[in-house]
């Protein structure tokens, strides 16, 4: 079988689960013998080789003047006379559009106004035989959701010119780029959601993503969620009905580099650690007021908070109010070998997310012997039966479940040793099995 597939990110660049995710599902499709071809919006690095067949939509070119508008079908679009894309010349681009991008977050980026954060890359436009190819900084749409809408063009283009058995689809960012394909090609078209509006924004939604959220679902043949958790979601919030969404539960990849990053613990000198982005779905305001309590009965302890995100200056401010930035650190973002030094290094991992759909990062320090501790507002909580788990609110609660790890090491010495067979139990191969027999109910 070949599936064409849509998404934002793929190793070796990743910024959060989404990628992580993406690689592990199709590292065990390609193992079970089928064919992948993995569309992203750009691709960083020549040569880069992978287990699946890799395509840049910036290096595709598109006819000038050709297909139909990705928006045609989307309701909120054709209701409105004064709709802003109407008429809009749909370009290739090699698209700045990042995974977990929000509107303003994409408008800085797109103004140079916060150039530390992403590269800060150039090129002028370059026109041949007909075709119009669009470079960093060429024309960009009027917003985000604009440039979601130019990805989608370049989809149509890709689901002519390839043989492909089912259309699999990532996040909202692909939502149009993914129906788009199903109405030129006529395959069947999976959704896959890792994360929903709720999740990133609590009941502040923008309206405008959860409108392309719902229009994805209810357009999609079948709805993938990556837990029970986000399953109830969509189908409460979104109006989706129960049996066209399928769970399939998110695993972990272990190789050998990970296995062979083992670094010693300094058993005198303990550290508690939140990774993952800093921002309002993550909870890190309760992991910095969990910190504060936790110093008052053990003193010696490090936290590190290593991420980036919107909440970052917050609880820099926050963790000098509270007195604690001697036993604070904050690493910025990580990355490869970093993440894996920062796990080894640790012996709590604390995950306090408010709505988190899964959560692959537990399972990652899990990997590295580390005890963990996760919200029950989060997906992985479904498989894990040797995690510690908290209400993300309950700050005491999760003082005193950080305190029993550091005070007692027996605890943590039974939870690692119950994790590593618990791990065994949780593989790729198992999700892969699972979403071949979805495909294989949607074709003829």
């Amino acid at each position: 079988m070949r599936v064409l597939m849509f998404g934002w990110e793929f190793p070796p660049h990743v910024s959060g689960g989404l990628g992580t995710a993406c690689f592990g599902l199709t590292r065990a499709l390609t193992a079970l013998g089928h064919e992948i071809c993995f569309v992203l919006p750009r691709l960083k690095g020549e040569g880069l080789t992978s287990h699946v067949e890799l395509i840049p939509a910036s290096e595709i070119p598109v006819p000038a003047g050709s297909t139909e508008s990705p928006l045609s079908g989307f309701p909120e679009a054709a209701a409105d006379p004064d709709d802003p894309y109407k008429g809009l010349q749909l370009r290739l681009i090699n698209s700045i559009l990042r995974p977990y991008l929000t509107e303003h977050q994409y408008e800085a980026l797109l103004y140079g106004q916060d150039p530390s954060l992403f590269d800060d890359e150039g090129a002028e436009h370059e026109t041949k035989q007909g075709y119009r190819i669009l470079d960093i900084p060429g024309d960009y749409g009027p917003n985000l959701i604009a440039e979601v809408l130019r990805y989608a063009v370049v989809a149509g283009v890709i689901a002519e010119s390839q043989d492909f058995d089912v259309i699999h689809c990532h996040d909202w960012m692909t939502v149009f780029a993914g129906i788009h394909a199903k109405r030129i090609s006529g395959r069947p078209l999976v959704l896959q959601i890792h994360a929903t509006e709720y999740d990133r924004s609590g009941e502040n939604i923008n309206r405008n993503v959860y409108d392309i959220e719902r229009y994805g679902m209810s357009s999609a043949d079948r709805i993938i969620a990556v837990s029970h958790y986000t399953k109830r979601i969509v189908v409460e919030r979104y109006g989706i009905a129960p049996e066209r969404v399928s769970v399939v539960h998110n695993a972990v990849t272990r190789s050998e580099a990970r296995q062979a990053m083992q670094i010693g613990k300094d058993h005198e000198k303990k550290i508690v650690l939140f990774l993952g982005r800093i921002t309002f779905q993550k909870g890190p305001d309760y992991f910095v007021e969990a910190a504060a309590k936790v110093l008052d009965i053990v003193p010696g302890v490090t936290f590190i908070m290593a991420g980036a995100g919107d909440m970052t200056t917050r609880m820099i401010e926050r963790v000098a109010e509270l007195g604690i930035g001697r036993h604070f650190h904050f690493t910025g973002f990580l990355q490869g070998a970093e993440i894996e030094r920062i796990f080894s290094m640790s012996d709590v991992y604390v995950m306090p997310s408010v709505s988190e759909p899964f959560g692959i990062s537990p399972l990652e320090a899990m990997m590295y012997d580390v005890p963990v501790i996760i919200s029950r507002q989060s997906g992985v909580s479904e498989i894990l039966k040797h995690a510690l788990k908290v209400d993300f609110w309950d700050i005491d609660e999760m003082v005193n479940k950080i305190v029993a790890l550091l005070k007692f090491s027996a605890l943590g010495d039974e939870m690692v040793e119950r994790s590593r067979e618990e791990l065994r139990n949780i593989r790729w191969e198992q999700a892969a099995e699972k979403v071949v027999d979805l495909y294989n109910q949607l074709l003829p």
